[in-house]
């Protein structure tokens, strides 16, 4: 075989539908239009099992199929031919193939007719390109290589994880031209996705949840695989709808709601990317244009190397600020505050906050800032440490897998979009200081 399919995997994300050729037990033929090819190696391709029809039937009696592809860039067409194994009806791949086969659907007016029933693994027992004329491809929009050097390059220089989440965005939007992303990160512990940074939107959405399997990027990260959609579909929107399905659930109370989630409201293409370290997820990149088909195989790719890299160096300085330097004696920070006090409300049952009456903040980033701000007003204290924190038993962290960093990062990233007064300073390895411009009035319930 002298044709490889990863250089041809533009033939297959459905922009000119393939033919599938078949026969059945007595020789008869059979061709039929074939709504998805999805590439899984390079020996290996699946096929979208939708309904069972003559195609299917043949299938199963007769495992050889050819299979028409075109390139839409250059016009080339390719033959396949392929020998059916088995099918895949849940896990990562059926999950990829069953979002794209949602965008396609909703694409073509056929939302509600296509239904994924499994996902046919193949092997490529061969490719052959058709004689005819072909049309020059257009220069390549990025170069992929490059762009992913000098990421992680600059990635390696820094020397925070508040740091790490801006030079990665920084990267997204100067090395891949990507200009609305997001990363979410992991609670392990409720079960959901929140917002620590954004690029591209109005409003910062940091601290908005999603549901841990729900959307496109609570599909990403439950399945920890990529999904990608080429096409808009309701069906894997990650805005209202995600929350209306919350609280059909039972999870509207638990579910932070208050913190708009930022996003296009038009978004026609979709890619999410778990990040993951040691086979851990961390959390989720999401990505989105307004354009169709705007994401490819190679920007999958890259952009699944790249939330590796960030992945290691989150969980890096992580442990980096699990050694968290001891405090010096007199390591006293801003006590000094004048003026109205400020109104600090506080309630248990969901660790919220509110600054007098205006919403901050809920769950674990809720109960830190609450222990923080009681020891600052019974004790006068400021300095903080982050072992101390995981250590104390007013904020329950939810075991060794808290991403206490990142809360961190977060409840730093609300308080100063609310500019309420209060602030955090890193002020060390493990170490922080907490300053307050006013005086605090604590209430609790």
């Amino acid at each position: 075989m002298n044709l490889r399919i990863e250089t041809i995997r533009e033939c297959l994300d459905g922009v000119i539908p393939g033919l599938i050729a078949t026969c059945d037990g007595e020789g008869v033929p059979n061709l039929a239009y074939l709504s998805q090819v999805q590439f899984v190696d390079n020996q290996h391709v699946a096929l979208s099992y939708q309904f069972f029809n003559r195609t299917r039937q043949n299938i199963l009696v007769n495992a050889r199929v050819r299979l028409l592809t075109t390139n839409p860039l250059t016009a080339a067409q390719y033959v396949l031919t392929l020998e059916y194994l088995h099918t895949e009806t849940s896990g990562p791949l059926f999950e990829q193939m069953k979002a794209k086969l949602a965008g396609i659907a909703s694409h073509t007016g056929m939302a509600g007719v296509f239904h994924l029933r499994g996902a046919d693994i193949y092997r490529i027992l061969g490719i052959e390109q058709l004689p005819g004329p072909t049309l020059t491809p257009p220069p390549p929009s990025l170069n992929y290589l490059t762009a992913l050097r000098r990421s992680t390059n600059r990635l390696a220089t820094c020397a925070s994880l508040t740091s790490l989440l801006d030079t990665a965005l920084d990267c997204l939007e100067s090395e891949f031209a990507l200009h609305h992303v997001m990363l979410l990160m992991h609670d392990e512990g409720r079960g959901r996705l929140y917002t620590l940074a954004s690029r591209g939107y109005p409003e910062s959405g940091v601290g908005s949840e999603i549901p841990f399997g729900a959307g496109v990027i609570g599909i990403c990260a439950r399945e920890k695989t990529p999904i990608r959609i080429g096409f808009m579909t309701k069906e894997y929107a990650y805005g209202r709808a995600i929350r209306d399905s919350a609280a059909a659930d039972g999870m509207a109370d638990a579910l932070e709601t208050a913190i708009p989630l930022p996003g296009l409201p038009e978004a026609r293409s979709q890619l999410a990317v778990p990040i993951v370290a040691h086979d851990r997820l961390l959390g989720v990149l999401y990505l989105e244009s307004v354009a169709d088909l705007h994401f490819g195989y190679d920007d999958e790719d890259a952009l699944v190397a790249f939330a590796a890299h960030l992945g290691m160096a989150i969980h890096y300085h992580q442990q980096v600020e699990e050694l968290a330097e001891e405090l010096p004696a007199n390591d006293h920070g801003k006590v000094e505050s004048s003026g109205q006090p400020l109104l600090v409300r506080y309630f248990a049952g969901s660790d919220s906050i509110f600054l007098d009456d205006d919403y901050l903040i809920k769950g674990v980033a809720g109960a830190i800032l609450w222990a923080l701000l009681s020891d600052f007003v019974a004790r006068r204290r400021t300095s903080f440490t982050n072992k101390g924190l995981r250590l104390d038993s007013r904020i329950r962290l939810p075991g060794v897998s808290d991403n206490l960093e990142a809360r961190l990062v977060l409840l730093q990233r609300r308080l100063a979009e609310r500019g309420a007064g209060i602030h955090l300073h890193k002020t060390g390895r493990g170490r922080f200081a907490l300053a307050v411009d006013q005086p605090l009035q604590l209430l609790d319930g």
